[in-house]
């Protein structure tokens, strides 16, 4: 077990031991199991904020309309129905979930601030909502949690395990730990999880992502399903715990706001940080509440906007990003070096080149006025290298996007056929990744606060079932690619060289029949080219068909079958390297007249 794993066990046994065992021997327990009750209720939301905020990177502002859906349903279904609370968690469990879809459905292809703002608009409705339909749920004058209900033999007091109510608060510390339990192992799992990962590519470029199989939009409704589904859970116990709920604190902005705090302070997107961050929060603020009374009003919000200050100043990725790195020399290396990568075996034959595997027919696209592609045709086989070259402007990377699903055509067609034999024609970027597409991008989409591990990874799970095999195939494509040394270091510290190569053992790990190369070897050194001429015609002998995209003429000419020239967004060429070299249209075009010379 990780160190750091072990210290967050460690952690949590005692935040567990001080409000159950020890401090109920102490002087007013009753104030501190109060204020360890709100912090578990706070860290368990926070939490599950966390799946969606901090894994998948969608700031939602909004988070307390599933907050206040929990409290609603388990206190309605108790007052109308008399179903205790344990079923209405379940209930408002389901409700949220389906309302946390139905809500994010039409926002997410909004981005950054727009979509914070679409989240806030959303809780202002639900509230308004919950204030006019009064009748149903008490409008502002809220509803107080049943505690007698009238029966055939009399008054029936709702007090104990069943109805949630208690005289002892040391089981609503309980509840309360269990909840947050719940939340901090169902985020574990997701984390290590192949959904994990998802979500974090996501997170850090929704573009590369899709490139490896992600279907974006199914993984950020399922991240928000689970998290409306946990939030609402908590916040069915914690409206009966309350005793009473009404809109303006279910459904509040401020609470919403302070989720995603605690999760940036603690560290935005690690398992513990929304621990952490209301750990040392909270209890500051409420132990101001308790001494200073009256006068402490407004003062927890100061202590929040300080703490805020001081962590985003000193440590701007939270306090378990600032500790990471201690555990890490604590823990030592964790892997042993990996072999070197081995070296291209000359003696091995090259497969025949064989069937057609991607066909493009007439491909149009045009931007307003401007025609990028227009009415570009070509063919791939099985085995083959297809090189594209033309001037800066041409439209190769706008052809390269409808080869890949990342725009869809104004005319014209793409099909592939994929591993059963079947003819297919994708029309978004993971449907062409399941059909075997790889590509990389001309200005390089790492990962960047991923290791080159996860970046690689990311790409196995394509076809790995579990998290071991896909840590296996990231070590063994790494070597391939002369990144061995380098797995546990940050995408972000990688050279350019180092980046192209990474894009490449993305694509690789995905282990597909058609590779796009959009200018891997730009801005490399001779020897850098060198060795990126070998690792493509090493992947070109196991069989894995390739379009690549190339400035450097030495190189394509290199490496290629096959070559079309697009200028201005027509095909005006293709054959041989030799024929293209020669060709006059092509020279004019592109290479000019001093490459004949030189080649000559």
């Amino acid at each position: 077990m990780r160190p750091l794993s072990i210290a967050g066990l460690a952690a949590l046994a005692l935040l567990f031991a001080l409000p159950y065992w020890i401090i109920p021997l102490i002087a007013d327990a009753g104030f501190w199991q109060h204020v360890f009750v709100t912090i578990f209720v706070y860290a368990a939301m926070a939490t599950a904020w966390n799946i969606v905020g901090g894994f998948a990177g969608q700031l939602s502002l909004g988070h307390t309309i599933f907050y206040g859906i929990g409290a609603y349903a388990a206190v309605l279904l108790n007052q109308h129905f008399g179903i205790i609370p344990w079923f209405g968690m379940l209930a408002g469990a389901a409700v949220s979930a389906a309302a946390g879809v139905l809500v994010s459905w039409p926002c997410l292809r909004l981005r950054g601030p727009f979509y914070t703002l679409s989240t806030i608009a959303f809780l202002e409705v639900v509230r308004l909502l919950a204030i006019h339909f009064k009748d149903f749920t008490g409008g502002s004058a809220g509803i107080p949690v049943p505690m007698f209900a009238t029966t055939a033999t009399g008054m029936e007091q709702r007090i104990g395990w069943a109805w949630m109510l208690f005289r002892e608060r040391e089981n609503t510390v309980l509840i309360a730990f269990g909840l947050l339990v719940l939340c901090i192992a169902v985020a574990t799992l997701i984390r290590r999880s192949r959904f994990g990962y998802a979500l974090l590519a996501v997170r850090e470029r929704e573009d590369a992502a899709e490139a490896v199989g992600v279907n974006t939009t199914r993984v950020k409704l399922a991240a928000v399903a689970v998290s409306a589904a946990l939030t609402s859970l908590v916040g069915s116990f914690h409206g009966i715990y309350l005793n009473f709920i009404e809109p303006e604190t279910m459904f509040s902005l401020a609470t919403a706001i302070q989720l995603a705090m605690f999760a940036l302070i603690g560290g935005l997107g690690t398992v513990a940080g929304p621990v952490a961050g209301t750990l040392l929060v909270v209890p500051i603020a409420e132990a101001a509440r308790g001494w200073l009374g009256a006068t402490a009003n407004g003062l927890h919000g100061l202590v929040y906007g300080l703490v805020l200050v001081g962590i985003v100043l000193t440590m701007p990725q939270g306090i378990v990003g600032a500790l990471k790195p201690r555990f890490a020399l604590w823990a030592g290396p964790a892997h042993r070096p990996p072999p070197a990568a081995p070296a291209r075996d000359e003696a091995r034959a090259r497969p025949p080149i064989g069937e057609p595997i991607l066909e493009a027919r007439n491909l149009t696209r045009r931007f307003g006025g401007l025609v990028a592609t227009n009415d570009v045709s070509l063919t791939l086989r099985e085995g083959e290298v297809l090189g594209i070259i033309g001037p800066n402007g041409a439209g190769k990377t706008t052809l390269f996007n409808l080869l890949s699903g990342f725009l869809p055509p104004n005319e014209g067609s793409v099909r592939v056929r994929d591993a059963s034999g079947q003819w297919v024609t994708p029309d978004a970027p993971h449907g062409f990744a399941d059909a075997g597409v790889g590509r990389t991008f001309q200005i390089v989409q790492p990962f960047a606060g991923l290791s080159v591990r996860e970046n690689i990874m990311l790409g196995a799970f394509h076809h790995a079932r579990s998290r071991a095999e896909a840590e296996a195939e990231a070590e063994r494509v790494a070597a391939l690619c002369g990144l061995g040394h380098l797995l546990d270091l940050e995408a972000r510290s990688l050279t350019v060289g180092g980046a192209k190569r990474l894009e490449v053992a993305r694509a690789l790990a995905m282990r597909p029949r058609i590779l796009l190369l959009d200018e891997v070897m730009a801005g490399l050194n001779p020897s850098d080219v060198a060795l990126a001429v070998e690792l493509v015609r090493t992947i070109r002998d196991s069989g894995v068909s390739i379009i690549a995209i190339e400035h450097v003429m030495a190189a394509i000419m290199a490496i290629s079958d096959r070559i079309v020239v697009i200028n201005s967004g027509r095909m005006i060429a293709e054959g041989s390297p030799e024929a293209i070299a020669k060709d006059r249209t092509v020279i004019e075009a592109y290479l000019g007249e001093e490459y004949v010379a030189a080649s000559a």
